[in-house]
């Protein structure tokens, strides 16, 4: 099982939560989501479309969805493409929502 490391000092990843075999895959299907500021996570689309109008699946390998990080107010979830149960989420600080009441009061 591979392991993630922490994150540096300076990003604003706040929680990672790895799935049951974590990253076990070499390619993961990447969602990305925003949370806005009333607490609402809405899909955030990746750039282009597919043939049929849809939104294309954004496909990475391993390498490249360990090296990720969120945005303050966004949720990273990779799944692994083979491997069902694999996978992990990045959540930036701002997307959990535990600092949404002290923003709101203006402290």
């Amino acid at each position: 099982m591979q392991t993630v490391t922490a994150p540096g000092a300076s990003a604003r990843t706040f929680l990672i939560h790895m799935f049951k075999l974590g990253l076990d895959d070499n390619r993961y299907v990447v969602e990305r989501y925003k949370s806005t500021f009333d607490g609402e996570i809405v899909r955030w689309p990746c750039k282009g479309k597919s043939k049929t109008g849809k939104q294309p699946r954004q496909v990475m390998s391993l390498s490249a969805v360990q090296r990720m990080r969120p945005e303050r107010d966004e949720i990273i979830v990779c799944t692994g493409l083979k491997i069902a149960g694999s996978g992990i989420q990045y959540w930036g600080s701002a997307a959990t929502g535990l600092f949404a009441e002290r923003q709101r009061k203006g402290r």
